[in-house]
């Protein structure tokens, strides 16, 4: 006897092969077909850009976020050939340039994220040439130029003491003032924050 004789046996009446079942084909699905669930994300995934509040940043927070606002600035100028008109030297010395430009970069962030949409990108395109002639305007009000800088004027309520007289000063090297400015101010929050905590302490 055959091992085809001994695993199917002709002559067992009780025998019986089921027949082969056919698949049945997928359905077809008319177009847009619908989304893929998304799988769970990990825990350890980044959470999206934030806005970045200035008012309350650490030390160590504003020193992070200093230089990367410096580095997407420097980007944004060379990669679009942007005029001092619109981002001047002295950016960093102007509250009312560092923080637009500072939300310009978490747009930025939060437009090219990869969860976000393909046409996400598009959205900050139209934004970012719509606020160019905005950053023009604060930078024409604010005064700072190519070679020389001044503070930004600001207008004395009654009551109020008389500031001192604004005047101009020479720009000799950015880089080296943009480093200096960014260790006096992550050296004022540090020491509001060792303020904070010593007299913390003093009440416990």
């Amino acid at each position: 006897m055959t091992i085809e004789e001994t695993l199917f046996p002709p002559d067992d009446p009780d025998f019986d092969v089921p027949p082969l079942e056919e698949p049945e084909p997928d359905p077809v699905t008319t177009w847009p077909r619908p989304a893929k669930e998304q799988e769970p994300e990990a825990k350890d995934t980044p959470e999206p850009p934030r806005p970045v509040n200035w008012n309350i940043l650490t030390a160590a927070e504003a020193q992070v976020e200093w230089l990367e606002l410096n580095a997407f600035v420097n980007w944004l100028r060379h990669e679009f050939g942007l005029s001092v008109n619109v981002v001047p030297p002295y950016w960093h010395r102007h509250p009312e340039l560092v923080w637009p430009l500072s939300a310009l970069r978490q747009h930025y962030l939060n437009a090219y994220d990869k969860k976000q949409h393909g046409s996400a990108p598009f959205g900050w395109w139209r934004d970012f040439w719509a606020f160019i002639p905005q950053l023009r305007d604060a930078v024409t009000a604010c005064g700072t130029k190519l070679n020389t800088d001044r503070p930004t004027r600001q207008a004395v309520w009654p009551g109020e003491d008389d500031l001192p007289p604004v005047t101009e000063t020479i720009i000799p090297n950015r880089d080296a003032d943009f480093t200096q400015f960014v260790k006096e101010d992550v050296a004022r929050r540090q020491a509001i924050e060792d303020e904070f905590y010593a007299r913390l302490a003093a009440e416990q």
